[in-house]
């Protein structure tokens, strides 16, 4: 089968594709044939050594699957026929044209939510949601999230709305009628206003930048207010600081895909390429903005 892998750690132009053994599930497994994959921030990060959740090269990047279940291991929650998607946090990625991954981490592909969308859904939906869920937001809270836009940030503006939550985002103007129509209430283009000079008082800051939008996001909440992180941030010594990682749950999937088909959630993908451009998929994000997601598909 064909992979996409890395000998050594670097930019875009280590990924290249290879052969590679199909992998057995094992037990409480499955064997998806790739419908497809896509890229998250993290998987960058992977690939150049700023985070080190793999090891050292070779490995293969990718944590979203959509696809089929071709073969099961004992005691798989999932038959074979199965349409399924998830958040697979497997030794061999997902960039990959079968992927053996825990069954009980992936949830049926909903009538109606295609690979794409799907395979755009998992890290990215499952992040957004579990930020929220660690901010308690409540009915008519005013929540600032940072990178609007962007894969998680869209989905998060959405998450926030049906919670009933009065949103504010930080994107550029180009991407300001995207946001309201989204559900935002208002977009502050960062490269021409400091949010933390125009807002105070906020309940609740979902950062999906950092860096320096740590301490400044806390300089805007209230007192009792509620920090959510997930990048690395210089946020201060402070109890309303929390991060969150997205972590894997097939029931909180199953919920996405239903909200997503029933049109109160939309997927927006930027961008759909094959894994054969793996390294011009990667250099088109690092240099691009995206709006939603890129979606990898597999090899044509």
């Amino acid at each position: 089968m064909k992979i996409v892998t890395q000998q050594i750690l670097g930019g875009p132009d280590v990924l290249h594709t290879a052969e590679a053994p199909r992998p057995e599930p094992g037990p409480g497994e499955v064997l998806i044939a790739l419908g497809a994959t896509s890229l998250n921030s993290v998987d960058r990060k992977l690939r150049d050594g700023t985070v080190t959740h793999f090891g050292a090269p070779p490995f293969t990047l990718g944590f979203d699957i959509s696809g089929r279940v071709v073969a099961s291991g004992d005691d798989a929650v999932h038959p074979v026929g199965s349409e399924v998607f998830g958040m697979a946090h497997t030794a061999t990625g997902t960039y990959s044209e079968f992927v053996a991954a825990p069954a009980r981490a992936l949830a049926l592909r909903p009538p109606g939510l295609d690979d794409l969308r799907a395979a755009a859904l998992p890290t990215a939906g499952l992040t957004a949601w579990q930020a929220l869920d660690l901010a308690a937001v409540r009915e008519g809270e005013h929540v600032l999230i940072h990178g609007g836009s962007g894969g998680v940030g869209h989905l998060a503006v959405q998450l926030a709305v049906l919670r009933g939550a009065r949103v504010t985002a930080t994107a550029r103007t180009t991407n300001s009628d995207f946001l309201r129509h989204l559900g935002a209430g208002q977009v502050i283009d960062y490269t021409a206003i400091a949010f933390d000079e125009i807002l105070s008082e906020v309940d609740v800051v979902l950062d999906f930048v950092g860096g320096d939008y740590g301490r400044r996001s806390v300089s805007v909440l209230a007192a009792d207010g509620r920090y959510i992180g997930a990048q690395a941030a210089n946020t201060p010594d402070d109890p309303r600081v929390r991060s969150v990682t997205g972590r894997p749950s097939a029931s909180m999937l199953r919920r996405l895909g239903e909200l997503v088909v029933e049109g109160s959630v939309r997927v927006h993908i930027d961008r759909v390429l094959p894994l054969s451009d793996a390294a011009q998929a990667h250099a088109f994000a690092e240099n691009t903005q995206l709006r939603g997601k890129l979606v990898l598909t597999p090899w044509t």
